[in-house]
């Protein structure tokens, strides 16, 4: 099992602490750093900003929205920033959902799992850097002809030469097509609100995209699965799950909209519906006190590690028994400074 440090996103601007923090994970043996981005703080930036004061430990979008950019703009920014970190680069990438594509980025959310397969088949081409780029589409082709277009458009080939010719990348997914889609195309796949219980159905779905999977990528033996684990080290088990209970919350309750959350799914799949459907009609009323009220303890159990640091480590068993390669710590320097005193 390795272990990596989740930053996420933030609303208020970076903790005070942030570059320390990473610095921390760095020395005490975390293997990678990683971000996200909604509709606020972007993915890469922050990479490139503490990166530069780190030296081994891997820089990753956990995830990078695929809307918010281009193929091609993604490839430029993950080659660029690989140059400059020494070849340090996870490019973990996710198509969020469609209040955020459309609402957010004026994108259309059409056929999300055919999107993907294309996005990631340009971004191949690109950071390999064997050919000018052709894309047949038809939601993303290169070069881009038809109407309203110059017609002058011709294909290219990066000016950048790759650091790297494979630089990883890692799919997020909660729903089933796109786990084995992560499992076909890609290095890694990135779940969220997982728990253990969910091994069984994980395996089965990454077997299926295995069995598909392009001759060009490593082998499925190589395959890295990473996931978020919202950690809190308190001797107050209550207390504990109190801190996460908002989170769940929001991602329940307040993301998405009724019958299109993917988070709610998720969590619903593991034995949680009626809970969800709870948490969801509070949010979506207004009762926020009252959502985050209904999140039951075993439901953050379920998904995180919480409570005081022997609980913590007995939960630990549970995640290295299953299909999961990487955990990443989502909790603050007392929760990294608590996995790595158990990981000693």
């Amino acid at each position: 099992m390795d272990y990596g440090y989740m930053l996420g996103y933030w609303k208020r601007g970076a903790p005070a602490d942030a570059l320390e923090t990473v610095q921390a994970a760095e020395r005490l043996g975390f293997d990678s750093v990683w971000t996200a981005e909604a509709y606020g703080s972007d993915a890469f930036t922050p990479l490139a900003w503490w990166g530069a004061s780190t030296s081994t430990i891997r820089l990753a979008t956990g995830i990078a929205q695929l809307s918010a950019r281009t193929p091609a703009s993604t490839a430029m920014t993950a080659m660029t920033l690989d140059h400059l970190s020494g070849g340090r680069v996870i490019l973990g990438l996710g198509v969020s959902g469609p209040q955020v594509v459309e609402g957010w980025y004026g994108q259309p959310f059409p056929k999300p799992l055919a999107r993907t397969r294309e996005y990631v088949a340009i971004l191949r081409s690109i950071m390999a850097r064997q050919a000018p780029v052709e894309a047949a589409g038809p939601q993303l082709p290169l070069p881009r002809t038809g109407e309203g277009t110059t017609g002058l458009g011709k294909p290219l080939m990066s000016t950048l030469h790759p650091l790297r010719p494979h630089i990883p990348i890692h799919l997020a997914a909660e729903g089933p097509r796109n786990t084995a889609l992560a499992a076909e195309i890609a290095d890694g796949w990135l779940p969220f609100l997982f728990s253990p219980a969910n091994d069984a159905q994980a395996r089965s779905l990454l077997a299926e995209g295995f069995a598909k999977r392009y001759a060009s990528l490593p082998p499925a033996e190589r395959f890295e699965v990473s996931v978020p684990v919202p950690i809190v080290v308190d001797a107050d088990v209550e207390a504990a799950a109190d801190r996460l209970r908002p989170m769940i919350a929001l991602y329940v309750g307040g993301m998405g909209a009724k019958g299109a959350n993917f988070h709610f799914d998720a969590v619903a799949r593991l034995g949680f519906e009626a809970e969800c459907l709870a948490i969801q009609e509070h949010y979506l009323a207004g009762r926020k006190e009252e959502a985050i009220a209904a999140v039951p303890t075993r439901l953050v159990d379920e998904i995180g590690l919480i409570g005081p640091a022997e609980r913590i480590r007995d939960g630990l068993e549970r995640w290295e028994e299953s299909v999961v390669t990487r955990i990443l710590v989502q909790g603050d320097r007392a929760a990294l400074e608590a996995i790595a005193q158990l990981r000693a």
